[in-house]
Formats: structure tokens, C-alpha cells, sequence
């Protein structure tokens, strides 16, 4: 009997379904602990660790079991070009929180990009460019006196990245040095890089405190984002209690704080389809794959209300690519929003004039309702605000109209 080929056994290839999966835990604690790196880097005059306060912080696991410092407020918010271009909402909700939550934080006017787009997707750039870019934002929030929060996971992971690469290059450094001496500003690193998910996920306590809508009838898929979990493994919190501790804890353990029901399905390691390199040479690709691979699986074996995912490129690519499939008549139309939206939502954020739902490819209408949200009413508070804009009344919709 002749062997089967590598396309026919790709072809009859189905993934476990995730009722028959076993999880597995591999590895070993890495001996290089990145914290103790940058504490003697300082120590011989090297870099300036920025440190998070004692009295501000609270801890959780990684995945080899290290624990990681998270600031609770004085945080320095280093936005993503993706979300401030695409899903304004996705800010709007993570300010909107501090705000309830009567926490301390600064919006930054001197933030840049971190220029990942330059190094994932088409590799114009170089080390020192990419590493100076990190070290200047990283500087601008010390000199300002608040500790980084990280919006965009792409930018969480590339920074992470940059950290190894300045701890064992003495040559990076030095070229970054003289860099900053040209800013007149110093050579820092954070003690810890930190995505706002994170920020999310100690909070999450907190946030269920002030709930104010009942999401107990929701059923809700959880999209892990790659560039916070699959780049410097090690670093992204884990939980025993959740998944038997293989998976990460983000995002999930804030669904169950919050009253909803977790659904998983077979696909929940597999990226996105946003790739970045992908996203700009085959975006039908990206397309495919995110709607293929992750929505259809989603909707067969789970049918949620809505995904959640924290990071940028995961809600555009997961949310926006649904318009082409459904024309083609694929098994889509699940609502695709962010972690910080969801928990804003939960709160009492208003959909529009914070979440900013609008802005989004999907039609949300069915799961506020189920939320307990009129979104017929909701609009309409919103729309007035856009008339006011529009006859001149006032210039921008400020925090006092969206309270």
C-alpha cells in the first residue's frame, strides 16, 4: 500500500478539538533572569532602571513561575499607532478605567512609535535605531516621573526583545548612549515591561467591584495575542488555576472575574492571520486566516457573543476581515472587541461616546442588548454630541460629556 503524500495527509489534517487535548508542560526555568541583568547593569554605571514604588505594585506569576511587578496608577501610557488610527475606543476604555477606578496616570504628548512596523514587517531599520527608539520613550516617562504601560502588544514584545539585545551587547549600548547624549537624555530601561492587559488582569478585582451589568448569559472566546505571548515566552503571566496553568492568564481570568462564561475551541494558539509581514503583502491571506481559522472555529464549536483579544492588530484583523467572508457567505458575524473595552463596558462606560463601538466592522447591537445595553437609546446621547460638534457648540466631545 503506497504512503500517503504530504498534501493528502494535509488535506484529512482536523485539530483536536479542545475537549481531547492534554496539556503538557515543558521546560526548564531560563537561567538568565532579565531583572538581575539590569540591576548590574546599573550597578556598574551602565543604565538607570526605572523602578516601580514599592507601595504601587502588586505580583503575579510568568510562566516558569518568576514573579512580575505590576504598577497599579502613576502610570506612562505608551499608546499604539493602530488603536489611536483604527479602534479609538480601545485608549478611550484604558483611560476611561484609570479614570473610575480613581487612579493616577499620564497621557503622554512626547510618546513615539516604537517602529516594530519597521522591524516585523519589512526589516528597515537597524538594532540601534530600533533599541534608541525603546530606551528614548523609556526616558521620557521617567523624566516625567511615571512608569510605562504598554498598549500595543507588538510593541510590549519588540521592547522585551530590545532589552535582551542591550543587555548582551556592550557595543548596542554604547551606540544607544551616545544616542541619548544627543537627546540630552538619560540611558534608561524599566524594570519591567508591561502590557496594559496585565494591568487589566491585577485590576480585574477592582473592576468587578463596580460592575453594574449582569454578563452572566454571555459566552465569550478568548484570542490570545502572539506578540504577547510567543515572543520572550517567559514573561507573559500565567495562572495554575487557569488551563492547569498552560495558557495564559490574560484576558481569560478577567471574563471569569466578570460573571461570563469562558468557551474554548481548537484553535486558540493559532495567530490571528495579522502577521504584520502578511498583513501588507497578502492581506487576502490574512483574511482568510482570521476568518477560516479562527472565526469559523469559533462559531462551529463555541457560537460566543462576542471574542476578546488585548492587543491591536488581533481586534482589526479578527473584527475587519468578517465583511469579506460574510459576502462570500462563510459561518461568521461574531463581535470582536478588547479586554479594556469589555471591562469598561461592564462598569457603565457608555458603548459610543467611550467604547466607541462604532468604529468597529461587526455589528455589536445584539450583544449590548444582551449586555442589558439599549443601544438605540445609546446612540442617540451619542448622536447628540456629534450635532453639538457639528453646530459649532463645542470642539470635541471631552471626559465630562462621556461620564
Amino acid at each position: 500500500m503506497s504512503e500517503q503524500s504530504p498534501a493528502d495527509k494535509q488535506i484529512q489534517f482536523q485539530p483536536t478539538k479542545a475537549k481531547d487535548r492534554i496539556f503538557d508542560r515543558r521546560g526548564q526555568v531560563p537561567p538568565e533572569y532579565y531583572r538581575d541583568e539590569l540591576f548590574e547593569l546599573e550597578a556598574k554605571g551602565e543604565l538607570i532602571v526605572h523602578r516601580i514604588a514599592e507601595n504601587n505594585t502588586l505580583e503575579v506569576e510568568n510562566k516558569v513561575g518568576r514573579k512580575k511587578r505590576i504598577p497599579i496608577q502613576d502610570t506612562w501610557h505608551h499608546k499604539s499607532c493602530g488603536q489611536c488610527g483604527h479602534i479609538p475606543g480601545y485608549s478611550t476604555s484604558i483611560f476611561w478605567l484609570h479614570r473610575k477606578l480613581g487612579l493616577r496616570y499620564h497621557d503622554p504628548r512626547e510618546q513615539t512609535s516604537c517602529t516594530a512596523w519597521n522591524y516585523y514587517a519589512s526589516s528597515a531599520s537597524n538594532p540601534a535605531a530600533q533599541a534608541a527608539i525603546a530606551v528614548r520613550n523609556f526616558a521620557q516617562a521617567y523624566q516625567d516621573g511615571f512608569f510605562p504601560l504598554i498598549h500595543c502588544g507588538t510593541s510590549y514584545g519588540h521592547y522585551k526583545e530590545v532589552r535582551h539585545e542591550l543587555i548582551h551587547q556592550p557595543k548596542l549600548r554604547e551606540q544607544v548612549r551616545r544616542i541619548m547624549d544627543r537627546f540630552g537624555k538619560p540611558m534608561v530601561y524599566p524594570e519591567e515591561v508591561v502590557h496594559y492587559s496585565e494591568w487589566v488582569h491585577v485590576m480585574r478585582g477592582r473592576i468587578a467591584a463596580l460592575q453594574t451589568h449582569d454578563f452572566s448569559t454571555l459566552t465569550v472566546t478568548v484570542h490570545p495575542a502572539c506578540h504577547y505571548h510567543k515572543l520572550v515566552t517567559e514573561d507573559a503571566i500565567y495562572d495554575k488555576d487557569l488551563y492547569d496553568g498552560q495558557r495564559t492568564a490574560v484576558v481569560t481570568a478577567l471574563v471569569q472575574a466578570l460573571g461570563a462564561k469562558v468557551a474554548d475551541y481548537s484553535t486558540w494558539h493559532d495567530c490571528c492571520g495579522f502577521g504584520f509581514r502578511h498583513i501588507l503583502v497578502s492581506r487576502d491571506f490574512s483574511r482568510s486566516f482570521a476568518t477560516i481559522r479562527k472565526i469559523e472555529r469559533m462559531k462551529e464549536e463555541a457560537n460566543p457573543d462576542v471574542t476578546l483579544t488585548h492587543d491591536t492588530g488581533c481586534v482589526t484583523t479578527l473584527d475587519k476581515s468578517q465583511f469579506a467572508a460574510r459576502a462570500h457567505g462563510r459561518n461568521v458575524g461574531i463581535p470582536v472587541i478588547s479586554d479594556s473595552q469589555f471591562a469598561a463596558l461592564a462598569m457603565g462606560a457608555h458603548p459610543y461616546k467611550v467604547c466607541q463601538l462604532h468604529w468597529h466592522g461587526v455589528d455589536t447591537k445584539p450583544l449590548l442588548e444582551k449586555m442589558g445595553i439599549d443601544p438605540a437609546r445609546a446612540w442617540a446621547e451619542f448622536e447628540e454630541q456629534v450635532q453639538k460638534i457639528k453646530a459649532g457648540e463645542k470642539e470635541y466631545m471631552g471626559w465630562e460629556d462621556a461620564e
